[in-house]
């Protein structure tokens, strides 16, 4: 849509209407006393200007209405919008809350009014911005959005009643017969450049990066983060989970799908004041929000085309815990290095200046395996191929835990998600003895509900089985990731073969981290690496492919078969030959499709080919 043909607004007697004409005045229609009376797009400032002549009044005016305030302004408020601002002198409404002022003095119609409005997401698929959508719907918010392709996020969206688009246009922002939206919100991913971005600043709508808008919408909600490098997703889906197992009608956001809410989706809409997000560091997204309680599950280097080295993510980290409200808690792993790394900066930052940022108010509490104020013990397997272990505080036994998930991981995560609901237990009570029982309580409960969790997609997620072949997929594009997920599969398949399809995910990433991926893959028993999925590339001086991976892994054979076609055909007649001929005696085969890239579709393809190839 060009710019000359903004949406200007047309009044019928009781309801304002939008249509696309060329910019220039319309008049209103016969509620109001003149035609001198008018209302006029502008690009300069509020969604449109009313003037009106000096007709029976004194003085000519001109008075800024909000979008927001156009879809249930009738021509009866508009005379008192046009006095009011005459008597005061103002030049307009600035935001919703004094729209809601006017409404209850003049005692106006504000149903439509009190809805919050209308927002356009641009990268609307990624696991961000597809929370923030579904969660904008359920609030009401009238959703658009576009992104580069058609995905499972952009479809989910779509069917929840979202207007959404594949590529970037001005037209989508703007369709004709429609408004401007009340907001944009920007995804990292999305480059300088974009034309709705443009058009949106041009029209004078506010634009909101992912963390200034999670800023806005947790405003007033007692707000539970949860941080981290690796194990913030399941974290957060944990604690969700278990606190609407527990009662709660939650507000949650998180970054995948969380198979246990109530549409299977990422994100919750709860009537409580509770608001659990998983806080992301790239771009300092998570600077934007302020948490009652923060976790920081571990600190390591990681977006290496964001940080440059280590200390960045430290100090990147550093800031967020600074953001915790006064009066709240840190809750922090004892056993990672780079988590107790970042405390160690917020100590020297408080011995150097008293007047620190993080006072002594704010309590913090460790979690971990080894010393800390929470800690697991008693590990041990379990027949669910999990792992069962009890909590103790300060000492003192507080749970048994049996967790159907594998990995040493998640029993940290698990860790952590009992320590804060014993904490918001505690928050309950002021006796010292009845507070401590409250916890022990709450983390029993809280035990029991994690012993049902389930999972998360894309996280050691079970695609289905196939020619006595199980098939995994994981988000693993990390090596300490990598090496998590493959120690998670040896504790839950110990005899069996372990295959792993690896996809790289970015140039830079495999570049700064080629030397810790070649020993990741030890725990496999045959690795397939392919080709790099290229998403957010920047600049490196080192060029490394794939290929350069399979060379370099050490322990089992690796190679390097770049196109995701290629591979789905080969391992479709490989798995065929050995069921047929019953070569595989040490039982099913595990294969692992690992990557944060289109590798996720693999499994579901491979299992179609070999269905098709056994017809």
């Amino acid at each position: 849509m060009e710019l000359s043909t903004l949406p200007s607004l047309h009044f019928s007697r009781s309801i304002c209407t939008a249509e696309v004409r060329q910019p220039g005045c319309c008049g209103i229609g016969s509620g109001f006393a003149t035609a001198a009376s008018r209302i006029e797009p502008r690009l300069g400032g509020g969604a449109a200007v009313l003037r009106r002549a000096s007709h029976g009044y004194g003085v000519g005016c001109e008075f800024s209405i909000p979008r927001f305030v156009l879809g249930s302004l009738d021509h009866k408020l508009g005379e008192k919008l046009l006095r009011r601002a005459v008597r005061s002198g103002a030049s307009g409404l600035r935001n919703r809350r004094e729209w809601r002022c006017m409404n209850a003095e003049f005692g106006a119609d504000a149903s439509n009014a009190g809805s919050p409005g209308s927002v356009h997401f641009v990268g609307i698929g990624g696991a961000g911005l597809s929370a923030l959508g579904l969660l904008a719907l359920r609030q009401g918010w009238q959703v658009s959005g576009s992104d580069l392709v058609w995905s499972e996020e952009v479809i989910r969206l779509k069917e929840a009643g979202a207007r959404a688009y594949v590529g970037h246009s001005v037209a989508q922002l703007v369709p004709q017969g429609s408004q401007p939206p009340d907001a944009v919100v920007v995804s990292s991913a999305v480059g300088p450049g974009n034309e709705e971005v443009e058009a949106a600043r041009a029209l004078n709508v506010p634009i909101y990066k992912r963390g200034d808008w999670l800023g806005k919408i947790t405003e007033g909600y007692q707000l539970i983060a949860v941080a981290g490098t690796h194990g913030k997703t399941t974290t957060t889906a944990m604690l969700s989970v278990v606190l609407r197992n527990l009662g709660e009608d939650i507000t949650a956001i998180v970054g995948a799908q969380v198979p246990q809410f109530p549409d299977g989706g990422s994100a919750l809409c709860g009537t409580t004041r509770k608001f659990v997000l998983e806080a992301d560091e790239y771009d300092g997204c998570f600077l934007g929000v302020s948490p009652h309680l923060a976790v920081l599950t571990n600190v390591e280097w990681e977006h290496v085309d964001m940080f440059p080295d280590e200390e960045a993510v430290k100090n990147m980290f550093k800031k967020f815990v600074l953001q915790i409200k006064p009066g709240g808690c840190l809750v922090a792993c004892g056993d990672s290095a780079g988590a107790k790394s970042v405390l160690g900066l917020i100590e020297e930052e408080q011995e150097k200046d008293l007047g620190s940022p993080f006072p002594r108010e704010r309590r913090v509490v460790t979690f971990g395996l080894g010393a800390s104020d929470w800690r697991a013990i008693m590990l041990v397997p379990n027949p669910q191929g999990g792992t069962d272990y009890t909590v103790v505080y300060k000492n003192r036994p507080m749970t048994r835990v049996s967790l159907r998930l594998p990995g040493m991981y998640n029993v940290l995560n698990s860790l952590a998600v009992i320590v804060v609901m014993s904490l918001l237990a505690a928050e309950k009570e002021s006796d010292v003895g009845a507070q401590a029982k409250l916890m022990k309580r709450t983390a029993e409960a809280a035990g029991r509900a994690l012993g049902a969790f389930s999972g998360v997609r894309r996280r050691f997620d079970f695609v289905g089985s196939v020619h006595g072949c199980h098939i995994i997929d994981d988000y693993a594009h990390h090596p300490t990731e990598v090496r998590a997920v493959l120690q998670a599969a040896r504790q839950r398949y110990d005899q069996q073969p372990i295959w792993v399809i690896f996809q790289p995910h970015t140039v830079s990433r495999l570049a700064a981290f080629l030397p810790d991926f070649a020993p990741a893959f030890s725990a496999a028993d045959r690795v397939i690496v392919t080709q790099v999925y290229a998403a957010r590339n920047i600049p490196t001086e080192k060029v490394v492919t794939g290929e350069d991976l399979a060379n370099a892994i050490i322990g089992p054979p690796a190679v390097y078969i770049p196109d995701l076609d290629v591979v789905v055909e080969r391992l479709s007649w490989e798995l065929a030959a050995l069921d047929k001929n019953e070569m595989n005696d040490r039982g099913n085969i595990v294969l692992l499709t690992l990557g944060a890239g289109d590798i996720t579709d693999v499994g579901r393809r491979l299992m179609q080919a070999c269905e098709v190839a056994s017809r």
